[in-house]
């Protein structure tokens, strides 16, 4: 199982690191928030289209939690739905784990990073820091994106259907990916977050999602037992 679990976490891993590196030697992050720094603020970002994604704020994170509730839920209805529980157990966890304690408890709220609207370059008193430059602890939320992490947990469906329904798992991964971006990209524009945030809001769920998906295995079928099936 550990081998397995290495060689998914490996490219991911290998994945971040690597752009980490090039955002840094190029400078990516303060190049990019600079297009959207205009007359001293971030106008594109309060137009009504990415302030709907701020202000959906936790909601898809809470929303896959509550899928896992549901999921949890199906046990008592029908036996033979008892693997339903483990699927539960794994999108309340990948919720609870990635964006709530890995994303925001342990990095956002300690990691001290300045966010761009507090940075010199952009109005700011602080100094910019590159995302392996902890800063102050409590000072400065920017590394990683809270906002961010919650659409990508909506990746979650994936780990549970990437065995059993790999055209619907594609599709979870795919929307999930391309709504995490589209909500870093708003807190991009919104002066709240750099590129590199936004990678590692989604390296961290995913890496979490890997780990947690090979310890308690939702996309596997569990056998229906004989009272299960009499029932039928």
């Amino acid at each position: 199982m550990y081998r397995n679990v290495l060689k998914e976490i490996f490219p991911v891993l290998l994945f971040l690191l690597l752009a980490t590196a090039l955002i840094g030697i190029t400078g990516i992050d303060l190049k990019i928030a600079s297009q959207f720094y205009i007359d001293g603020g971030w106008p594109i970002g309060q137009l009504p289209f990415w302030r709907f994604f701020y202000d959906l704020n936790r909601t898809p994170a809470f929303a896959i939690a509550l899928f896992g509730v549901g999921a949890l839920l199906m046990r008592f209805v029908r036996p033979s739905l008892l693997h339903w529980s483990r699927r539960g157990d794994f999108l309340i966890l990948i919720v609870l784990l990635g964006p709530g304690l890995l994303v925001n408890a342990v990095f956002k709220d300690h990691w001290g990073r300045p966010r761009p609207r507090e940075v010199r370059q952009f109005g700011g008193e602080r100094e910019f820091q590159h995302p392996w430059q902890p800063g102050i602890s409590g000072k400065g939320k920017s590394f990683p994106s809270g906002h961010a992490a919650a659409a990508f947990v909506t990746v979650a469906p994936y780990f549970v259907y990437r065995k059993e329904k790999k055209t619907a798992a594609r599709i979870w991964l795919i929307g999930g990916v391309a709504f995490g971006l589209l909500m870093g990209m708003a807190r991009i524009l919104q002066g709240g977050h750099f590129l590199s945030d936004i990678l590692w809001s989604w390296g961290m769920v995913f890496l979490c999602g890997i780990v947690l998906a090979a310890w308690l295995k939702p996309d596997k079928e569990f056998p229906v037992s004989a009272e299960s099936a009499e029932e039928k």
